[in-house]
């Protein structure tokens, strides 16, 4: 069909101009799909969520499988993703956890409905909820030691620094008090068995102490992940007075680099090779035997490649090897050598290609004291 033809050719065209080559959400490179409703090109994941939305998702089309009429096609040429982007994203707070293409669902999809559904961006001068510096709700957290999920009351507060949890709600005293700057936030929706799943990493007596929470309502567990960031750099602005918000974001909540299973020896490296739940938060491996675990069963750190660290496949010759995997790992520290393998060989590249990404990079001020901290505690 000739009219057909015509519409791919000129949907082709539109999609040249700058920013229509990736999702207008997440980033994802090429988007297939489009909203004619919006004006903005998205990816198959993201249109998706779109469809989902009352208002905004009646027209989310297929750019090849579609049907579409001419006006809908001037519609897109008329807008696209750049001008929607200065429209729906002008007032993102900086701390607000943008998602990518490779975040979990209830990320993405609380963004497209802040963006489109809620307009919580478009400066129509209304308070955000994670911009009032306190917070107050309930949330599921599982029980460190009987694996259950039950309801605890939380507590954020930006003039105090820290977020508390307490067993019932008119409890007195608090179960936990956590320094919001201690704090690493995650979301891991698979691990924790929740489509919601929030993962909360802080530092307790020098040792690492994770919370695993839900909220079964997505908005609110995504608002307490940004009210937290928001916080946060609330503090790194003290703390570094003059660092700029692009160097102070990356200090923020982070993704874990990588989690999985390896075997590890012990440190005379005469024991039996046994399975742990490794994670590498930048330079902090740490290793539990569940990955549900409240606490690391211990934990290395990777200081820069100048002060003597290394990271090489294999293990050392005449190491006895009785583990089920044989695919070693080494890892040299100043004060001694970790042994580790791996189940496959794909596995074993992608954790030694982290681990010297790791190593490659130069250390800060706060990483050497972390690093003396380490030292002095192992």
């Amino acid at each position: 069909m000739p009219g057909n033809e015509r519409v791919s050719r000129l949907l082709k065209e539109i999609i040249q101009k700058p920013g229509n080559d990736a999702c207008a959400d997440c980033g994802a490179p090429d988007p297939s799909w489009g909203s004619c409703s919006l004006g903005v090109f998205i990816c198959v994941q993201c249109s998706g969520i779109h469809r989902n939305i009352p208002n905004i998702g009646m027209k989310v089309k297929s750019l090849s499988l579609s049907r579409w009429e001419d006006q809908e096609v001037k519609f897109m040429a008329e807008n696209g993703n750049e001008l929607m982007k200065q429209k729906y994203e002008a007032f993102v707070p900086v701390y607000y956890y943008k998602p990518t293409h490779k975040d979990c669902q209830v990320l993405r999809e609380q963004w497209i409905r802040a963006k489109y559904e809620r307009k919580e961006f478009t400066g129509e001068g209304k308070k955000q909820t994670y911009e009032e510096g306190t917070r107050d709700g309930m949330l599921m957290k599982r029980g460190r030691d009987n694996g259950q999920f039950l309801n605890r009351r939380f507590v954020l507060s930006e003039r105090e620094g820290t977020l508390k949890y307490f067993t019932k709600y008119d409890a007195k005293e608090p179960k936990a008090v956590i320094k919001v700057d201690s704090i690493n936030a995650a979301f891991q929706p698979e691990k924790i068995g929740n489509p919601n799943g929030l993962q909360i990493t802080y530092l307790k007596d020098y040792n690492t102490r994770n919370i695993f929470l839900y909220h079964d309502n997505g908005k609110e567990i995504v608002d307490w992940f940004n009210s937290i960031r928001a916080i946060q750099l609330h503090y790194l602005k003290v703390a570094f007075p003059g660092a700029n918000d692009a160097e102070l974001m990356p200090k923020l909540t982070r993704n874990f680099l990588k989690e999985g299973y390896m075997e590890k020896t012990g440190p005379r490296h005469t024991e039996g090779f046994k399975k742990r739940w490794f994670t590498l938060d930048h330079r902090r491996l740490m290793y539990y035997k569940d990955p549900l675990d409240a606490f690391a069963k211990g934990e290395a750190f990777l200081g820069h490649q100048d002060h003597g660290y290394r990271a090489s496949p294999g293990l050392p010759a005449g190491t006895h090897c009785n583990g089920a995997w044989q695919h070693g790992i080494t890892i040299v520290t100043p004060e001694r050598s970790f042994l580790f393998t791996c189940e496959t060989e794909v596995e074993q590249q992608d954790w030694l290609k982290h681990f010297n990404d790791v190593i490659s990079i130069q250390m800060s001020p706060q990483e050497y004291s972390m690093e003396a901290m380490f030292r002095h505690k192992h």
